[in-house]
């Protein structure tokens, strides 16, 4: 078993409850970790055993940027779904920060994870 993780990644989008954060796209930082068996991977040393972690990261810009959620939860349950849509992920855990989204607080940020294919 491995974990992959995909660190801060910066994506710029509507998120928010508030009439300002519904006019103007904010920065979020996802912050990923992928479990999967790479038995096979590590043996054959092709791609096609492994995650392409290259087309996670871009499915998920493509959805976020998309999107225009009113909650972390929601975003962060759609990105969990796309990843575990991947037949050899076993389990996956997103954490999102939303900078500056309290007064007089770095970060406001939401971890969420689903672990077994069933």
């Amino acid at each position: 078993m491995v974990t992959i993780r995909i660190q801060d990644l910066s994506v710029r989008t509507i998120i928010g409850v508030e009439d300002w954060e519904r006019k103007k796209a904010q920065d979020i930082l996802i912050n990923i970790s992928i479990d999967y068996d790479a038995a096979k991977a590590a043996a054959s040393d092709d791609i096609k055993d492994a995650v392409n972690y290259k087309a996670i990261k871009q499915s998920v810009i493509a959805l976020i940027e998309a999107s225009r959620f009113n909650l972390l939860e929601k975003m962060a349950a759609e990105i969990l779904r796309l990843i575990m849509a991947e037949p050899l992920v076993e389990a996956a855990t997103v954490t999102i920060d939303k900078p500056n989204a309290l007064r007089f607080a770095k970060s406001v940020s939401l971890t969420m994870s689903v672990k077994g294919r069933g």
